[in-house]
């Protein structure tokens, strides 16, 4: 297995130049990975399937989800690539690389935590900056246009919030500059995660499910239902800097509730 990888990727560097790769190919990797990802729940939306995970009740319309991809297209090539290509000879400098040997998978491993770890405490920080007043009204209130989120809005902001919690994402890599491959894995990981948690669907098998820590969809759709006042629930993956610092007690409050909720119907089914 290691062998069909290393020679994809010696095929990847020898007909194609760094900056190629690591502008070009990661806005590809990317865009690939966000719309294959996030166009489905749109689809489910619109089909009504499995209906009976979906956290709210209320649907986008047709007109909604469109203006939404519009202006995604329009973004990520106007905002997102241009950012890719001009942060390419910060990377450089920082040291990453795309040459053989690729790194070993405990390499890759730690990094990628790192960078999980790094880019929710940055990011829990970033988007309450983006909570207070001033900045939710100019900024931020683009992105909460929608209040039942789904996939593709995940990506759906103002550019100035595209480039000031972009740096969230990019700070680890900045700082251990990365095999590219990494980097790739990286974005990958990243882009899958924000998708699922704007899905607006709670499966079984979710994450948040097996993983304590872990968010989700059902966590982050709360902080898009409230106000941006008293929203809370700011972490971009896990749920620990919430719970360290309050900003998750009326969600909490309201899985109580319904923990209690279902508790008291059963009791009644019994009787």
């Amino acid at each position: 297995m290691a062998s069909i990888i290393e020679s994809g990727w010696l095929y990847l560097v020898t007909h194609f130049s760094d900056f190629q790769l690591a502008s070009l190919g990661s806005f590809f990797i990317h865009e690939s990975v966000f719309f294959l990802s996030g166009l489905p729940f749109i689809f489910l939306e619109r089909a009504g399937w499995l209906g009976k995970y979906k956290i709210q009740r209320k649907m986008n319309s047709s007109a909604a989800q469109e203006r939404c991809i519009m202006r995604l297209i329009l973004y990520h090539f106007g905002v997102n690539l241009p950012l890719m290509i001009f942060s390419y000879p910060v990377f450089r400098y920082m040291g990453m690389r795309s040459s053989l040997p690729l790194p070993s998978w405990k390499v890759v491993l730690t990094q990628i935590i790192f960078y999980f770890i790094l880019e929710d405490f940055v990011f829990y920080w970033g988007h309450r900056v983006l909570h207070t007043k001033w900045l939710y009204k100019h900024v931020h209130c683009v992105h909460h246009e929608y209040a039942t989120p789904f996939g593709l809005t995940s990506e759906y902001a103002h550019p100035a919030e595209i480039l000031f919690l972009g740096f969230a994402t990019i700070v680890g890599p900045a700082i251990t500059g990365p095999h590219l491959m990494t980097l790739w894995l990286w974005m990958v990981f990243r882009v899958l995660e924000t998708v699922e948690a704007h899905c607006g669907y709670h499966f079984p098998w979710s994450l948040s499910n097996f993983l304590p820590l872990y968010g989700g969809a059902d966590f982050h759709d709360y902080h898009h239902r409230l106000l941006y006042t008293k929203s809370g629930n700011y972490s971009s993956t896990f749920v620990y800097m919430d719970w360290i610092f309050g900003t998750d007690k009326g969600y909490r409050k309201l899985k109580a509730l319904k923990s209690n909720e279902v508790e008291v119907e059963a009791g009644s089914k019994q009787i």
